[in-house]
């Protein structure tokens, strides 16, 4: 297993390498095109949100960096689960409207050039095509803050539905460069057409995977 990158504490690092291993178990997961996972931090990882076990396995996907998640701020309010997230990098947001302060410490950290990851999606939505599904702009709008590139991934499970014990796989895109994103500060509604862009591309992901098939008993 690779060693995290300087970018992550080291209280991070010290916990993935005890419970990684049990995790990739938990839920089986495979990570998909691994090679695509940037050396260089300051990127912003968006993924599909079908679980509350996606955040677990989003950073179980990333061996050379930390995820720093935005969390919900309910969390925070569980007595030793808030001091565990909070020293793993996770911070809260208020999901009930704009968290400028969230906003904020997710720009500053893209700056310094640390991963940060979100759902554009905003909820989890088991057993739903993601297309079908709304997004929320907070993820292009951080991007567009910190001029910071975008990687995609997707989560995987047969039927989209979170299953322990059963194969999850976690497809990696390509890192998409901000200037590729294609904003247009005098435009209108550009924070829509970044979110559309990025997700669109979060569902190719998913929709031109196949999972390996099984192989057949020997006769």
């Amino acid at each position: 297993m690779k060693k995290q990158k300087s970018g992550s504490s080291r209280f991070y690092r010290v916990c993935y390498a005890i419970f990684a291993k049990l995790v990739g178990l938990l839920f089986r997961i495979k990570v998909v095109n691994p090679e695509n996972e940037p050396d260089e931090g300051g990127f912003l990882v968006c993924s599909n949100h079908i679980a509350a076990s996606d955040a677990v396995i989003m950073c179980y996907a990333f061996r050379k960096h930390q995820v720093r998640l935005m969390a919900k701020k309910e969390l925070f309010k569980i007595p030793l689960l808030s001091s565990l997230i909070k020293m793993l990098g996770a911070f809260p947001v208020d999901r009930s409207g704009n968290d400028v302060g969230a906003i904020k410490r997710a720009v500053e950290m893209l700056k310094e050039k640390k991963c940060v990851g979100i759902f554009p999606q905003g909820h989890r939505y088991p057993e739903v095509d993601p297309r079908t599904t709304d997004t929320k702009n907070g993820a292009a709008l951080i991007c567009v803050r910190a001029e910071a590139d975008v990687f995609p991934i997707y989560i995987w499970t047969k039927d989209r539905k979170p299953r322990v014990f059963k194969r999850t796989y976690v497809v990696m895109g390509e890192r998409i460069p901000f200037e590729e994103l294609g904003y247009d500060a005098s435009g209108t509604g550009e924070y829509k057409k970044l979110t559309d862009k990025v997700f669109s591309r979060i569902c190719d992901l998913g929709e031109s995977f196949e999972p390996p098939k099984k192989k057949g008993k020997k006769k």
